[in-house]
């Protein structure tokens, strides 16, 4: 008599599966729903706008997983995008580009004190970048004078309301442009690989002879210069500089976006493609929620739902192993 033996999926599969395409089978499923129960989604007009209002979110993400990759956390990245919001308006009597790097400047600092906490002094990321996260907002508002400052240059407003051909907007063309740099900077430099080694082990990376201080150092100057951008778009969007409110609980959106999009708190690994479905995800369901008329404070309860989510998944996969 023959036995007949089904083979189950694996648990370790499953989560396996649910950790490196979840984001995407999330999206479909967002999509799905607006398909059967939300008028006017699918529509140009309506991308367009998602689109430009995920610009920021996902601009800070990519520092985020840069620093996430190396088993760190930047929290101060609101405070980066105030503190580029707080110095661009002294500075636009010489121009907008002129004033553009010497915020970039300002905000650079930031980076090289948390890299410096983290990579020389042995501060651990989640108490360096908490500290400047209070410390660089409130240093923001002493240089702002604590006011907002109407900014109405041309070149800002340009790159708020530009685009090319009436359908692709500069600030998304910005964006892709930024994924496409740090993508190759990841995947295809000696950068990347080095980040990712310290991240899987710093002590086995030291002990290689990697220059583990420097890229930390590195990888938190570019976290703060990319929140820099995403500030200065934010006040391209406003036409105005709010230091006290502008990149509030960014942080919260930039680290979902990335643990969503399969790079593990743990580090060792940097998922540039996720992170953009990961911030792609947050604009879609925020959207969702505000179309179906639930209230703004709902989508935060969400997004906490999803950071629980996806830190199980990770943490059972690596049970699993």
């Amino acid at each position: 008599m023959s036995t007949v033996t089904i083979a189950l999926p694996r648990r370790g599969s499953a989560l396996r599966f649910a950790q490196r395409y979840g984001v995407y089978g999330a999206l479909v499923l967002i999509f799905g729903y607006n398909l059967v129960f939300t008028a006017n989604f699918f529509t140009l007009a309506n991308f367009r706008t998602q689109f430009v209002q995920v610009i920021p979110v996902l601009i800070v993400a990519l520092g985020m997983a840069l620093v996430i990759g190396t088993e760190g956390i930047d929290l101060s990245v609101g405070a980066s995008m105030a503190m580029a919001a707080a110095v661009l308006p002294l500075y636009l009597g010489y121009g907008f580009f002129p004033a553009a790097i010497v915020a970039l400047v300002a905000v650079a600092m930031i980076g090289v004190i948390n890299g410096t906490l983290v990579a020389a002094v042995g501060v651990q990321p989640i108490v360096a970048t908490l500290a400047l996260m209070v410390a660089g907002r409130g240093l923001a508002l002493v240089v702002s004078g604590d006011q907002s400052k109407t900014v109405l240059d041309p070149v800002l407003l340009e790159l708020s309301r530009g685009s090319i051909g009436g359908v692709l907007p500069y600030t998304v063309l910005l964006g892709a442009v930024l994924v496409g740099i740090i993508a190759v900077l990841v995947n295809l430099t000696t950068f990347g690989k080095q980040l990712v080694a310290i991240g899987g082990n710093r002590r086995a990376a030291e002990l290689a002879g990697l220059p583990v201080r420097r890229i930390l150092l590195l990888v938190y100057i570019v976290s703060a210069l990319l929140a820099g951008i995403a500030g200065l778009v934010g006040v391209a969007r406003l036409s105005a500089s709010v230091p006290s409110t502008l990149g509030n609980l960014i942080e919260l959106s930039a680290i979902t976006a990335v643990v969503v999009g399969g790079t593990p708190l743990a580090g060792g690994r940097v998922k540039i493609a996720g992170t953009v479905a990961g911030a792609l995800l947050l604009q879609f369901i925020s959207a969702t929620l505000i179309k179906n008329n639930v209230p703004d404070a709902i989508s935060q309860i969400v997004q906490a739902a999803i950071i629980v989510v996806a830190v199980f998944i990770q943490r059972s996969r690596q049970v699993t192993r």
